[in-house]
């Protein structure tokens, strides 16, 4: 028997010899090893990158709460513990680079669809990390005592994980996050790396936050234009929608029921009529709903039906310059009551099919971190600086994201990759030929056409 054969032999014995449990853990080594080893390589020494290693992995594996000393029990002890403390709150690198690194990762194994904008609550009794507060959570409609972040999930066919993070800072004065972060270093906070995408924003609202985050990840992960899904209550508004046109990425965002809308459409109720509320509009195209078929991320293999009907509207602006074409797009869950979500977008060629299921995407990022934020720790540093937080939650992505691809959507609540969570939520949606009967007559813009391409 040859050398090889004898290899192949053992190698085919020791699978059988391993459980189930066991191959999926060293499954998980695997892919956990080869993600690190891409996306740690802005790590200028090889220490930093091992204790990037090292975290992550304990990120996986410790059970219960992921504070520094429950990582650090996996992988040493209190000698571990003293050095993972500064390697998150301490240290001096970048976490931007490794966010991109990231991104770039994913796009390269299953091509991203879209990126969806959450708000994320993080509970915290104490008065001590930064950004903690009483405050009124829009996204739950309720109080809560703790940090708000946002979060920019990167969603294709297969994957859903973050890989951006930006944390509301309201008492921080007139700068936000950046001033929190210029107070950490100037205090002594022994970290000198920039904040990249953070600058002074005076007087930074929630909505301009949320923005802000959205538009600083995609800008530095330099990927081509895909649409972005804001979740996000409300942030729909005439700002929200002008700083996406100005930064040519389409949108589709979350509006209000009583925004004031200008219908475009001579042919529609409502033309000529001045500005009206998104929510009349339309009631008053009940008519024109049509059914449409999506996956339901909740029971992966289960589809469901929702009416949908849009409408080409403008957003009143003082400037005519700023007065461009939207689509307001409505959902009806139960025909006989108001529609249950209301969306404004600037994919203005595309059927209203397609787009319902684009939204969707939404729906899978929150049954995803339903089930996952807290396997890998996201909401878990008890820091008091700034830049730790934000060390942990891009050490916490790159784990939801080791998670996610050894184990594959479908643990995640996606649906599997063949139920339709594919550019549109279907083949031949929508996505090549951007256009639709009747649409034709309206100017698109041209980032929002690269982005359908």
């Amino acid at each position: 028997m040859n050398t090889v054969v004898r290899k192949e032999l053992s190698v085919v014995g020791a699978q059988a010899g391993r459980g189930p449990a066991r191959l999926h853990r060293d499954h998980v080594a695997e892919v956990t090893e080869d993600l690190c080893s891409t996306v740690f390589t802005s790590l200028r020494r090889r220490d930093q990158r091992e204790k990037g290693r090292q975290y992550v992995r304990g990120l996986l594996a410790t059970r219960g709460r992921k504070s520094i000393r429950n990582i650090a029990a996996q992988i040493g002890g209190p000698a571990a513990e003293q050095s993972l403390h500064h390697f998150i709150s301490s240290s001096t690198w970048d976490w931007q680079p490794i966010r991109t690194a990231l991104s770039r990762y994913l796009e390269s194994s299953t091509p991203l669809t879209a990126w969806v904008a959450q708000p994320m609550a993080i509970p915290k009794g104490g008065d001590h990390s930064v950004g903690v507060g009483h405050r009124f959570d829009p996204h739950q409609g309720q109080m809560f005592r703790g940090q708000q972040a946002f979060g920019i999930w990167f969603t294709s066919a297969d994957v859903i994980t973050p890989v951006g993070w930006r944390l509301f800072l309201p008492e921080q004065g007139e700068e936000g996050e950046a001033a929190a972060y210029e107070a950490q270093a100037a205090g002594g906070g022994g970290d000198g790396a920039s904040v990249p995408g953070s600058g002074p924003v005076p007087g930074e609202s929630y909505e301009e936050c949320a923005t802000t985050g959205v538009l600083d990840t995609v800008r530095q992960c330099g990927m081509p234009p895909r649409p972005v899904i804001m979740d996000i209550r409300d942030i729909g508004t005439r700002s929200t929608m002008n700083r996406f046109a100005e930064a040519r990425l389409p949108v589709i965002a979350r509006i209000s029921p009583s925004t004031r809308l200008l219908v475009t459409d001579p042919a529609l109720p409502g033309h000529g009529a001045g500005t009206l509320a998104a929510r009349d509009i339309l009631q008053s195209v009940k008519g024109l709903r049509a059914p449409v078929e999506w996956p339901d991320p909740v029971h992966p293999g289960m589809r469901r039906n929702s009416l949908v009907a849009a409408v080409r509207v403008m957003m009143p602006d003082p400037s005519p310059a700023r007065r461009r074409h939207l689509l307001l797009l409505g959902e009806w869950t139960d025909p006989r009551r108001l529609p249950s979500q209301l969306w404004v977008t600037d994919l203005v060629r595309m059927p209203a099919a397609p787009l319902l299921r684009l939204t969707k995407q939404a729906r899978r990022v929150a049954v995803a971190s339903t089930q996952s934020v807290q396997e890998v720790g996201l909401r878990d540093f008890a820091g008091r600086s700034l830049p730790g937080w934000h060390r942990h939650v891009t050490m916490a992505s790159v784990a939801h994201a080791a998670r996610c691809l050894s184990a594959g959507a479908g643990s995640a609540g996606a649906g599997s990759a063949g139920a339709g969570w594919g550019a549109a939520g279907s083949a031949g949606a929508g996505w090549g030929g951007a256009g639709s009967a009747g649409a034709g007559r309206l100017a698109v813009p041209a980032y929002a056409r690269a982005a359908l391409a």
